[in-house]
């Protein structure tokens, strides 16, 4: 009490962090006294807003954020500063401001120009596109945020927007309504206080989830009644796990003791999920906006890099490198030069008295400075804004590929993000989870054995009777009620499942359940083996009927019905794999009835044919079926009284919940009686086998992750082709500690994989199989994350970076699609780094022929507009149509695919010959001009040509030189290529006759005048030009053809075409 006492002295305008902090230890100390468990990192809803009568614990207002979602980056206020903040983060933007801003600081040889407007060019469009981007994101947050959303107020109902609901609002959702927010379930229009829901936007599962409402607030079925309501909530902080949940409420009444009840998962409805099946629910909010779990888990993802990107960087970095090499060269030569008396001032040049009187080490770093300016272009500073240019227009082709449009779910690809196209090409392995993935997830009840007898009913497929129905052996009904094991089975199937009947004829827009014309129940489940574990008791004899006030009814093979008290269920987990439920008949006995894999019911049974029944199973499960084994047990009261005291101790426990709940069912699921086995067959996708095979020629790993049998997970590898008959199977089945990673796992044998190269790896990850597969861990922490559109909702294409329809179109994806991207943004990487070293080389080589002076070789105009204007469509369309082997050739060879592995095309010595290549030209351009122009009179009249005319020269060969490379490159012509191509050059001429031809009153110079024309109106000048081209460009094709008839490549065999 020293604690609440002094709280009660503190005064009224202290900090209220203060007061808080010192509740919060009061509350611990009041635990640690009690011997309750310490859990501090909580908090607590006031359900209504609500006060807690007097004598509980105080009363102490929180401060919750709203329930507004925020995806967007920007706001109208911060979008400048901050996108701006975000681009010169990019060595290549942050690079060129700094050279704008020595070129307006000091004397530099070239205008601001040159590169304050390429860069202006590149900041502008990169904006453009990413505030677009966020304005859609904007508009979609809006309409989310602007819901309508009920709320319970003074016992009605108001209409209120999402954005505006706090925690602890009381709403009211309907049927087909979507979860404004996290909320803990009150009560339902149903009277067994349930309601069903699906979880599609969540966890990507379609299919019908049972939720529950606490029990001592089911019976609030008005407004009033929920308004009138006094409770409070305590639960941990919000946090992503969307299967996790641990909560208590307290419910006060009057002058009584306040009544606690556990919360769990089962409680929570998720943001995102809808109401199915359910007319309204009441519910209270305990998250809300970006502390939702869904929210969380958006928050969570990670930014991807491509491997092309890094690549990208190295090679700015390199080249960096070269520049400041380039200019720290030209400023020592320059000095050197200048030693002698005579060279130091030359008569048209003389230096100012400021000039006179600086530092040398001052004029160095001046000159030094200029020389970076003068070379800065060799940094391609386009590079970035064409790269991500053809990274959005290219993910155009994978949603317009007509043959990815899958007709049954009327959908086609999709590209949820344009950053990783060039990983597509890059992929080493896949790793799958096989339920709908590799297979249909459309489960089809095959046999059962029970007790040594196989009974086979018609072929169903998720309550669909098959046309190709056979008959079946009916069970006997000879007398002896369900303490047969035969009858034990059926109706342990019957009952022990969480399966929900659904009367209606539509569900979802989609009519079920219609047999013969007239609408018929069918089931829901949110496991659609156990849909179809149902209809195969259905057609062996036995009905499950409904769920009514806690009571589970079925219809018996003499068409009697059934009532069994349903007590408690002990719900499937991934770690136990097996679930159980607790039900009482109508004579009063107690029975626990269990199902679940045979790995985790042979070692729980002490009785029963357990030999006959796991020969059985084996037997199906190498026949590629999937398994279940199920078993039963009589409880006594006393042991059912246990069996509720260790489930309510477990629930009610706020630490550790799932490791109690985990002991209790352990204790509770033990002395089991063996009833028999399921076999369910889920079958493989159409072309699945083929896709892996094809992905296997193609040099990649195939990885399936799956919960199944050994025997089953083999028999399906075969079945899909990932086994070959000849494949020796590594089997890691050894059981190992619980912490230990598979990645330890692996790493210990590590040495023995390495030693039997051929050997493919077998294994169960049980562990794991809840995180791949429904956490969605595999696409978001993978380098590419494709989620396939299955019957399971759309959560895995939503949270990863492609999407398909099936899976058999990974292959296109991938060999195709993949193939196409990185060749494409690989060869424009290097083109873009080869026409800037052809571009910059010569400035370099021309400053020992003009005294080190800084003297520009070519225009302004020429400057500012090579990387924008005259080579930079060209390279794009490139990088955007061509289709260097066909789209055939691709498919029926998926070994094409081993060419471009490991960021073949953009390895160091694929640069390093790029880099020379341009060197060469570079060298050939200049030595060559300057040849014909120390050896050659231009013009008729004896007039020689000035150093703008050799400049310009220069660049005319440089522009086609370059332009025509990447002609010579393309395979695939089409018009818009020889429109680009011809067109580009064609601007580069007209723009030169005019900006040659006419005096622009804006300069304040004219250097350019009549220069291009006149420069054409001499016939070794066009010579030159045309040698000087056929010059550059024949190395590189000499060294293809040579490579081409010595050491070809598949690709290039490919492209010649089959013999």
């Amino acid at each position: 009490m020293l604690w609440l006492v002094f709280a009660d002295f503190i005064p009224w305008n202290i900090n209220s962090f203060y007061l808080l902090l010192f509740l919060s230890l009061h509350s611990l100390f009041c635990h640690q006294c009690t011997g309750e468990e310490i859990w501090v990192d909580s908090r607590t809803v006031y359900i209504g807003h609500k006060e807690p009568p007097p004598g509980a614990e105080a009363y102490i207002p929180q401060r919750y954020p709203d329930n507004r979602i925020v995806s967007s980056k920007y706001t109208f206020w911060n979008f400048i500063p901050k996108n701006l903040f975000e681009q010169f983060r990019r060595i290549a933007n942050f690079y060129f401001l700094l050279i704008f801003l020595v070129q307006l600081i000091i004397d530099t040889p070239t205008s601001p120009v040159t590169s304050g407007l390429p860069l202006f060019f590149v900041i502008t469009v990169t904006a453009i596109k990413q505030g677009y981007e966020d304005w859609l994101r904007h508009k979609a947050d809006c309409s989310i945020n602007e819901c309508p959303v009920d709320v319970v107020q003074q016992g009605n109902v108001a209409r209120t927007q999402s954005h505006k609901l706090r925690v602890g609002d009381i709403v009211m959702v309907r049927e087909d309504e979507t979860f404004p927010c996290d909320l803990i379930f009150l009560s339902s229009s149903r009277d067994d206080g349930t309601c069903y829901v699906t979880t599609t936007s969540l966890d990507g599962e379609s299919s019908h989830k049972t939720y529950y409402a606490v029990p001592d607030t089911m019976a609030f079925k008005t407004e009033q009644e929920v308004d009138s309501l006094h409770a409070t909530i305590e639960c941990e902080q919000p946090q992503p796990d969307l299967y996790k949940f641990v909560g208590r409420i307290n419910i006060y009444k009057d002058k009584e003791e306040p009544v606690s009840r556990t919360l769990g998962a089962e409680n929570l409805l998720l943001r995102g999920a809808t109401l199915k099946n359910t007319k309204h629910i009441y519910a209270v909010a305990v998250y809300t906006g970006m502390e939702t779990k869904m929210a969380l888990n958006y928050q969570s993802k990670s930014q991807k890099r491509s491997a092309v990107e890094k690549s990208m960087n190295a090679f700015l970095i390199v080249y960096l490198c070269i520049l400041i090499s380039k200019a720290l060269i030209n400023t020592v030569l320059k000095y050197a030069w200048q030693w002698l008396p005579d060279r130091d001032e030359p008569w048209y040049n003389h230096r100012t008295e400021n000039e006179r009187q600086r530092h040398v080490v001052i004029r160095a770093f001046t000159d030094f400075l200029a020389f970076m300016v003068l070379f800065n272009y060799i940094i391609p500073v386009s590079m970035y804004v064409t790269v991500e240019m053809q990274k959005f227009l290219g993910s155009y082709f994978i949603t317009w590929d007509e043959e990815m449009f899958d007709e049954e779910l009327g959908q086609g690809a999709q590209v949820n993000t344009s950053d990783l196209n060039e990983e597509l090409g890059q992929v080493e392995y896949v790793f799958t989870d096989k339920t709908g993935t590799l297979t249909e997830n459309n489960m089809e009840f095959i046999e059962c054995c029970v007790d040594g007898n196989v009974y086979i009913p018609h072929a169903i497929c998720n309550g669909q009777i098959l046309s190709a129905a056979s008959s079946i052996d009916m069970i006997d009904s000879s007398p002896g009620g369900y303490r047969r094991y035969e009858d034990l089975f059926f109706r342990a199937l019957c009952l022990c499942h969480t399966v929900q009947v659904k009367e209606e004829e539509t569900v979802d827009g989609i009519k079920r359940g219609i047999h013969q014309g007239k609408p018929t129940s069918f089931y829901i489940s949110s496991s659609p083996d156990e849909v179809a574990l149902v209809e195969g008791m259905k057609r062996l004899g036995y009905t499950y009927l409904r769920l009514k006030d806690n009571y589970m009814e079925i219809l018996n093979k003499d068409d009697e019905i059934e009532r069994f008290e349903l007590l408690h269920v002990l719900n499937f987990d991934s770690v136990r794999r097996r679930m159980s439920v607790i039900v009482k008949s109508i004579s009063g006995e107690y029975l626990l009835f269990c199902k679940g894999a045979d790995s985790s019911i042979f070692p729980r049974v002490v009785s029963g044919k357990v030999e006959q029944v796991k020969a059985h199973v084996e037997q199906n499960a190498v026949e590629g079926l999937r398994t279940l084994c199920v078993a039963y047990r009589r409880l006594s009261e006393s042991e059912y009284l246990e069996a509720c005291h260790y489930l309510t101790e477990a629930k009610l426990a706020l630490q550790d919940r799932e490791h109690r709940l985990a002991q209790a069912y352990d204790v509770i699921e033990r002395d089991l009686v063996l009833l028999g086995a399921t076999a369910v067959e889920d079958r493989l996708q159409e072309k699945a086998a083929d896709t892996i095979e094809s992905l296997h020629k193609a040099g990649i790993k195939v990885w399936v992750l799956t919960g199944d049998k050994m025997e089953t997970a083999a028999a399906t590898c075969y079945a899909s082709k990932l086994f070959r008959r000849s494949t020796q199977i590594l089997e890691l089945t050894k059981k190992r500690t619980k912490e230990q990673s598979l990645h330890d796992v692996l790493f210990e044998l590590n040495r023995t994989v390495i030693r039997q190269r051929s050997m493919s790896g077998g294994f169960r990850p049980w562990e794991l199989q809840r995180d791949l597969s429904r956490n969605m861990s595999m696409i978001l922490e993978a380098h590419v994350g494709i989620g396939i559109m299955g019957k399971e909702g759309r959560q895995a294409a939503r949270n990863s970076d492609y999407a398909i329809p099936k899976f058999k179109h990974l292959k296109k994806m991938l060999l195709v699609h993949g193939h196409y991207y990185y060749i494409r943004i690989a060869e424009l990487v290097q083109y873009f780094f080869y026409k800037n070293v052809c571009f910059i080389f010569p400035q370099f080589l021309y400053q020992f022929f003009c005294g080190f002076s800084q003297q520009p070789l070519y225009d302004t105009a020429y400057l500012t507009l090579y990387n924008i204007s005259f080579t930079s469509l060209p390279i794009l369309l490139y990088s955007l149509v061509e289709q260097h082997v066909t789209i055939d050739a691709l498919k029926r060879d998926p070994s094409l695919y081993r060419d471009i592995a490991k960021n073949s095309l953009l390895r160091w010595p694929v640069f390093l010959y790029w880099t020379c290549l341009g060197v060469f030209d570079a060298v050939i351009f200049f030595f060559g001009a300057y040849f014909l122009f120390d050896n050659t009179t231009f013009t008729s009249n004896g007039q020689m040509f000035g150093n703008w005319t050799f400049g310009t020269l220069i660049f005319t060969v440089l522009v086609f030189t370059v332009t025509l490379k990447l002609a010579l490159d393309t395979r695939h012509w089409t018009w818009i290529n020889h429109f680009v191509i011809w067109g580009s050059l064609l601007f580069y001429v007209i723009f030169s006759l005019l900006w040659g031809g006419i005096i622009w009153p804006f300069l304040n110079y004219q250097r350019m005048y009549y220069v291009f024309m006149q420069m054409l109106s001499s016939g070794p000048a066009w010579l030159s030009i045309i040698l000087l081209i056929t010059v550059s460009l024949l190395p590189d094709v000499i060294k293809k053809v040579l490579c081409r008839a010595i050491c070809p490549t598949a690709t290039e065999r490919a492209q010649v075409g089959p013999l």
